[in-house]
């Protein structure tokens, strides 16, 4: 038993070193870390794909989207400014309707449904917490004729 318990820690010392070289980089620059501010953050970039085509013929408007260092999270107000990395929301405006919704989900597509066929268009814009725009893209698109059976 004593035998197994001294070959069993010097396994777990030698792993443990192992893993702690594998995972130590071998360049000497600082690790990234989501716990640490990110010191000349790159620009954000929000990425829009056209509506995804068959459901826009359902009459459901599915727009895919990503960001590139942004992360979008329900946090708002002047005070969450200066989380890091840098954090925000999507802005949606529906046709250059006078008012828009704050999206805080980050599920990667933006869903409206119920408007009526004919051309659209919807804006997309990354806001940072309170508010401030800092990029848009404005897809445009058309809800089809459908015709539905009511029974």
């Amino acid at each position: 038993m004593t035998t197994f318990v001294r070959t069993f820690a010097a396994a777990l010392i030698a792993g443990g070193i192992l893993a702690t070289a594998a995972v130590r980089p071998a360049s000497a620059q600082p690790a990234v870390s989501a716990f640490l501010p990110v010191a000349d953050e790159p620009a954000p970039r929000l990425i829009v794909e056209p509506p995804i085509p068959h459901r826009l013929a359902a009459g459901a408007v599915l727009i895919p989207y990503r960001t590139e260092n942004f992360r979008i999270l329900p946090i708002f107000g002047p005070n969450a400014v200066d989380v890091s990395p840098r954090a925000g929301h999507l802005h949606v405006t529906v046709d250059d309707l006078p008012w828009h919704w704050a999206d805080a989900s980050d599920d990667q597509t933006v869903v409206v449904v119920g408007l009526p066929p004919g051309p659209h268009k919807i804006l997309l814009e990354l806001a940072l917490p309170d508010h401030r725009v800092l990029s848009g893209h404005t897809v445009t698109f058309v809800v089809p004729e459908t015709t539905h059976n009511h029974h």
